[in-house]
């Protein structure tokens, strides 16, 4: 286990920096199988800006042609799950090709119920999701993610992409945030 510096504000650290990269290659390697013999071009659609760190660890162990884009969807304020918001959408048409969305996590499953029906109303021929957390407790959406990094039981958690008003993306593992933190 590596040796790591926990944050101030980190309670618990729920899933280490060594296996988040584990979980990618594994990840990497079931979306490489699965996409291998399609005929329609893999686009990978990071949502900003949470997704970005797993995304990137992701891809790298992708072994099939694809094309990268990402979309700015907000759902949050605070630690609360609001409206979804589109704030930027793909920059190029997703008409018969097959789309993966990363996110950072699934929680109500409200925003990825949106994102989804967006895609398939651009004519996606397929449309699945890679999350690399997953709260079951907090989903109020019964929607399909098809590839999980890790369940994550329903405490407000923050580092590797996911943030508190914008803080603590950067941390190199998924922690408990402290309640005095927030």
């Amino acid at each position: 286990m590596e040796t790591v510096a926990i944050h101030k504000d980190v309670a618990e650290i729920l899933v280490s920096s060594e296996q988040i990269e584990e979980r990618c290659k594994q990840l990497g390697k079931e979306i490489s199988d699965y996409y291998r013999n399609k005929d329609a071009q893999l686009v990978v659609v990071g949502l900003l800006k949470g997704s970005v760190p797993f995304m990137a660890d992701l891809i790298k162990h992708i072994d099939v042609d694809l094309e990268i884009d990402f979309m700015d969807v907000s759902s949050y304020v605070g630690t609360d799950s609001t409206e979804v918001k589109i704030l930027k959408d793909v920059e190029n048409p997703v008409t018969g090709k097959e789309v993966l969305i990363v996110e950072d996590i699934v929680d109500t499953g409200k925003t990825l119920q949106e994102v989804v029906g967006l895609f398939q109303s651009k004519g996606a021929k397929d449309v699945r999701i890679a999350t690399l957390l997953s709260k079951p407790e907090g989903r109020i959406i019964d929607i399909k993610i098809d590839y999980i990094g890790f369940s994550v039981p329903n405490k407000f958690v923050i580092g590797y992409g996911l943030d508190y008003n914008q803080k603590y993306r950067n941390l190199p593992y998924v922690g408990v945030i402290k309640k005095e933190a927030i």
